[in-house]
């Protein structure tokens, strides 16, 4: 059963993980013909931020993309998961509510942000992460 626990944590890791790189890679245009591009991305953190003076648009697009990079890459390797966890989770709360703020509640619960919101907060209450670079740390400091 410990080692189940393990994997569905490593597992929620990833998940998360995957969903904030894929995104980060469709705006910078990595995706290729699927991307949705950057001037596409400032269109939609404008539409999603309706309430938000259009010059702070450009820095919440930059902030977004930036914590979103770096979660992912600290949720890959595993280092500082919960904090990195907290932070996605709460990125994602707030994505979600401005998201139901500007569109309607049905927007982000169709596209799960409430759910992932959720699975990053539950990532952040696990009492251990195992194949992590924390769990070495951890282990390191314990010999």
């Amino acid at each position: 059963m410990k080692k189940q626990f393990h994997l569905a944590t490593l597992s929620l890791r990833i998940a998360l993980a995957a969903g904030f790189i894929s995104a980060v890679a469709s705006r910078l245009s990595l995706w290729g013909k699927y991307s949705s591009g950057w001037k596409n991305f400032l269109d939609y953190t404008a539409q999603v931020n309706s309430f938000a003076p259009k010059s702070i648009i450009p820095f919440l697009a930059v902030a977004s993309t930036v914590l979103e990079t770096a979660i992912a890459l600290f949720l890959i390797i595993g280092y500082k998961t919960r904090i990195a966890s907290v932070v996605a989770a709460i990125l994602t709360l707030f994505f979600g509510l401005a998201m139901a703020f500007s569109f309607g509640v049905k927007e982000p619960l169709d596209y799960s942000v409430f759910a992932a919101s959720a699975g990053a907060f539950l990532l952040s209450a696990m009492p251990e992460y195992k194949y992590s670079i924390d769990d070495l740390l951890f282990k390191n400091a314990n010999e």
